[in-house]
């Protein structure tokens, strides 16, 4: 992949006085979505992936492994995740969730324009060991 193509988006910002192009590759993003996504009560991981305490324990740095990004026409970011719901969770509401934080996070940190956030709920995780972590 091509330097120009790792790129979904180009910021031009102004500080100082002094203009500057700011290129966010399609992986910070979809980092960026993957971790919002995996702060949400309910939410046991992303499609695909192993637990977020997991990842942060071992170093692994493939939090945006299940996030799909594409940029339409008018250079909105539409994002595609897939998520695995703990069970007992309300999954409209957990998915409501998800989306409310994945696009308020992207925008926020990137300044990009989020047109859709859609999730595709991979699987329920049951078990002791999944019980729910104290999440906002």
């Amino acid at each position: 992949m091509s330097s120009e193509t790792a790129h979904i988006n180009t910021i031009t910002m102004q500080t100082d006085g002094c203009e500057g192009v700011v290129k966010i590759a399609d992986d910070v993003v979809a980092i960026i979505a993957g971790l919002a996504a995996s702060d949400v009560k309910g939410v046991a991981s992303l499609g695909g992936n192993v637990t977020r305490d997991v990842i942060s324990r071992l170093g692994i740095k493939s939090i945006g492994k299940g996030v799909k990004l594409s940029v339409d026409a008018d250079g909105q970011a539409n994002v595609t995740l897939s998520v695995n719901v703990r069970y007992g969770y309300n999954v409209p509401e957990t998915c409501a969730k998800v989306q409310d934080r994945v696009k308020t996070a992207i925008e926020t940190m990137t300044g990009l324009s989020v047109g859709e956030v859609n999730i595709r709920v991979a699987s329920i995780v049951v078990g002791k060991s999944q019980q729910p972590a104290e999440k906002e």
